[in-house]
C-alpha cells in the first residue's frame, strides 16, 4: 500500500492565465490531452461521508465511480479514497458497464459505511501537466454539480480546482514554495452536496 500527498489549490478565473504561466516557467510538460471528467458519488442514508468530510475525521472515505464519457467510452473506474492515521491512499479497480449499472442500481456496501447509493455527478474539464518528473498537476475547470438522476438543478463551481500529487509521501512544503497560492482543505463532493441540499 503505497500513500499519497495532495495539495488542492482554489483559484478564481481570473487566475487562470496566472497559473498556467506559472506552470510553464516551472516547465512543467503536458501529461495528457484535456478532456471532461465524470463521476458519481456515493454515500450511505445518513450522508456520513459528507459530514466526515465537514468535520475532518482522520478515518474516512469517498466512493465515486468516474468514467471520461467523450474519450474513453463505457471505461468505468470504481475509485475509493481512504483517509488513516496512516495516511492518505487510494484504491482503483476498472469495472465493466454491467458492473456500473448494477451499482447504480443496487449501491455498494462498504465495509465501513455499509451500504451506499449514488447522491450526486459532477462534471469537469481537466487538464494533465507533469512537474518534476514526480508531480502531476491537474486543474479543473467548468465543474458542474448535480443531483444523481435529476438533471433540472445542474449548479456551476465559481472556483477552479488544482491539485497537485505523487504517489507517494513527501513534505508539502516542496510543493508549496512552488505555488504561492492559498491551498484549502476542499472535496468536489462535500462542495457540491452543500450547494445542491443548501447545507452550510
Amino acid at each position: 500500500m503505497s500513500f499519497r500527498t495532495e495539495e488542492k489549490i482554489f483559484i478564481h478565473q481570473n487566475n487562470y492565465i496566472e497559473f498556467k504561466s506559472l506552470l510553464k516557467s516551472l516547465n512543467a510538460k503536458i501529461l495528457y490531452p484535456k478532456r471532461i471528467v465524470h463521476s458519481v458519488y456515493f454515500d450511505n442514508y445518513k450522508s456520513q461521508m459528507f459530514i466526515d468530510s465537514q468535520e475532518g475525521s482522520v478515518i474516512r472515505k469517498k466512493i465515486r465511480i468516474r468514467d471520461y464519457p467523450e474519450t474513453k467510452k463505457n471505461s468505468f473506474n470504481l475509485e475509493i479514497k481512504i483517509s488513516s492515521i496512516e495516511g492518505r491512499f487510494k484504491k482503483s479497480k476498472k469495472i465493466k458497464k454491467g458492473e456500473y449499472d448494477s451499482y447504480l442500481k443496487k449501491g455498494y456496501l462498504d465495509n465501513y459505511y455499509g451500504k451506499c447509493m449514488p447522491k450526486l455527478e459532477v462534471f469537469y474539464m481537466r487538464e494533465y501537466y507533469l512537474y518534476k518528473n514526480y508531480l502531476r498537476v491537474t486543474i479543473d475547470k467548468n465543474i458542474l454539480y448535480k443531483k444523481f438522476k435529476n438533471s433540472k438543478k445542474i449548479l456551476k463551481e465559481k472556483l477552479i480546482a488544482c491539485e497537485i500529487k505523487s504517489n507517494f509521501s513527501i513534505n508539502k512544503s516542496l510543493i508549496l514554495n512552488d505555488f504561492p497560492f492559498i491551498s484549502h482543505r476542499f472535496s468536489k463532493y462535500a462542495s457540491a452536496y452543500q450547494k445542491l441540499y443548501n447545507v452550510n
